[in-house]
């Protein structure tokens, strides 16, 4: 048996429906004297108030169907930005139910923040896509694909902390599927723009250490090159305990040591723990010499 709230959902989306219907119907004196766009609004209301009752009813489904429904009739009438909101709203019903349909409405929201020249808010969109393909769908090929969306729109309007977070997700997919190359750029870019910057500059040896960590998955002498490169560019590198972990899985890779590269990392996790992406990296390059734990 129906709950009262769901009762009451139903009801009011039956009498939503009904005036959207005739909204969209009538004769020129109706549109002249704005009856059709009143009886829209009086609609859009009515969608949004069946929504929330499905919403305390738990039907996800309906509820995602309702702020669509008003998300429609807010474009019909040409009211964009609450369009695109009450389609943000369906999707965060959508994803408790079907996680498909909440990426479609998040698109139709970038459709029209886009549009608007909104493009800060695309970003949040396509982060909020990205994390749905991470987790509900797992798909972490387009997940990357709006990361680097967001990236480029946070880029064009000049809010590089946002981009950066993204493309830190993206460097970390690519690392983790072994695309080394395309993880170190994007960490070696972030690290050397921090490093000019009087604000950022203390996180830059964060980025250059997980450069250095790719480098060590390709080849040792380059991972060398690169951190003479990185205490160049931000000398503050060199004393810092990430940087002397690199140069002593170096020297153990070099002398083929792996009593020395396990002892580095051990007295490294002490006082900082390694959290599970860089554990994973030092296991890969640890198994160059013939080891698949770090213990």
């Amino acid at each position: 048996m129906a709950s009262s709230e769901e009762q009451r959902a139903t009801q009011l989306l039956a009498e939503a429906e009904k005036k959207a219907a005739g909204g969209s119907s009538g004769g020129f004196l109706s549109s002249a004297f704005g009856n059709r766009n009143s009886k829209m609004e009086d609609a859009i209301e009515l969608f949004c108030q069946a929504a929330n009752q499905f919403k305390m009813a738990k039907n996800w489904n309906q509820a995602g169907y309702a702020f669509t429904q008003a998300a429609e009739g807010s474009r019909k009438l040409d009211k964009k930005h609450d369009a695109a909101m009450k389609f943000v709203d369906a999707s965060v019903c959508y994803r408790k139910a079907d996680a498909n349909r909440a990426v479609d409405c998040l698109k139709k929201a970038i459709e029209i923040q886009t549009e608007m020249g909104k493009f800060s808010m695309a970003a949040k969109q396509h982060i909020n896509i990205a994390e749905i393909y991470e987790t509900e769908l797992q798909n972490i090929a387009q997940a990357i694909q709006h990361y680097e969306k967001a990236a480029d729109y946070f880029q064009g309007e000049e809010n590089k902390s946002q981009a950066a977070a993204c493309l830190q997700k993206v460097a970390h997919y690519a690392a983790d599927q072994e695309d080394y190359m395309k993880a170190i750029q994007i960490f070696e870019e972030i690290g050397n723009r921090n490093a000019g910057n009087a604000v950022l500059k203390h996180s830059a040896k964060d980025y250059f250490f997980k450069a250095a960590l790719c480098h060590l998955c390709v080849d040792p002498l380059n991972a060398q090159h690169a951190v003479a490169r990185y205490e160049k560019t931000f000398p503050a590198f060199q004393d810092a305990r990430e940087c002397k972990l690199v140069k002593a899985v170096l020297t153990a890779m070099e002398e083929s040591d792996v009593d020395s590269f396990t002892g580095a990392v051990n007295d490294y996790d002490k006082i900082s723990r390694l959290d599970q992406w860089t554990t994973q990296l030092l296991l890969r390059a640890k198994r160059t010499l013939g080891e698949s734990d770090l213990t």
